[in-house]
This record gives structure tokens, C-alpha cells and sequence, in this order.
């Protein structure tokens, strides 16, 4: 057996071991491995193909590693669930929203207590901005 196939071996196994491990890490090694291939091919040196496998392995962590998290871990919206789904939602006062007392909003069919954030009385039928959820009372803004 060459060694440049023991250094495709290592690629491989690398390549097998970045299925188990996230952050494309163990994958940038079996690049390097690949690199080290290739100098073996060309006849190098243990010292220069280990050189080759190092450095192959540095550039793949600087310049492939970041472009393949940003393409594969991309950060996407994370979806609000639950009351926190409600936050930014429009509802309709159906009983008047007093100053210190409060009053009551529909969503979607849903009948909440809702006080103001601002403290200022909303009539019954208007639409109202839901600015915070705490517990089971909405704190709204009339739109």
C-alpha cells in the first residue's frame, strides 16, 4: 500500500467522522488528509506531505469552513409559538379598556384581559397593537 493511499483512508474516515459531529470541523481535517494525498502522489517527502496536510487543513478552516456554516447553519427566523405568537398581533377591544382597571380583547376568537401601556382608556370596538403578554394579560397600544 502507497501512502497516499493511507492518506485517502484518513480522508475517508475523517469524512465518515464529520457525519457524527456537527461544525464541519473533522471535514476540514479530510481535506488536509486530501491535500496530503495529493503531495504523496507527486512523490514528496513524509515531512512536506505532512506540511501540505497542515496547511491545507489551516486554509480549509479559514476559507471553507465559514462559507459551508453560513450556506448549511444558517440562522433562520425562529418561529413564535404559544402567547409569544401573540406580540405584534392586532386584537379588538370588545368591553373598554379603563385606565386602572383594564378591560378585554378578542384574537382570534380568544377573549383576553388587556390593560394599556400607556394608561390611556380605549373605547370598545376599536383595534388595538398587542405590545407584551404577562400571564394572561395583554399590555396593547390603540392602533
Amino acid at each position: 500500500m502507497e501512502p497516499w493511499h493511507i492518506w485517502i483512508i484518513v480522508a475517508l474516515v475523517f469524512f465518515i467522522m464529520e457525519i457524527f459531529t456537527p461544525g464541519f470541523a473533522v471535514a476540514c481535517l479530510s481535506i488536509g488528509a486530501i491535500g496530503g494525498s495529493i503531495a504523496s502522489g507527486c512523490g514528496c517527502a513524509l515531512k512536506f506531505q505532512i506540511l501540505i496536510f497542515a496547511i491545507t487543513t489551516l486554509l480549509a478552516f479559514v476559507l471553507v469552513r465559514p462559507v459551508v456554516l453560513k450556506l448549511f447553519h444558517s440562522k433562520s427566523k425562529t418561529v413564535l409559538t404559544n402567547v409569544d405568537a401573540l406580540i405584534g398581533r392586532q386584537a379588538i377591544v370588545t368591553e373598554a379598556i379603563a385606565a386602572v382597571t383594564g378591560g378585554r380583547v378578542k384574537v382570534d376568537g380568544d377573549d383576553w384581559k388587556a390593560v394599556t401601556a400607556d394608561s390611556k382608556p380605549v373605547e370598545a370596538g376599536k383595534v388595538v397593537r398587542i405590545l407584551k403578554v404577562d400571564s394572561v394579560i395583554l399590555t396593547v397600544e390603540e392602533i
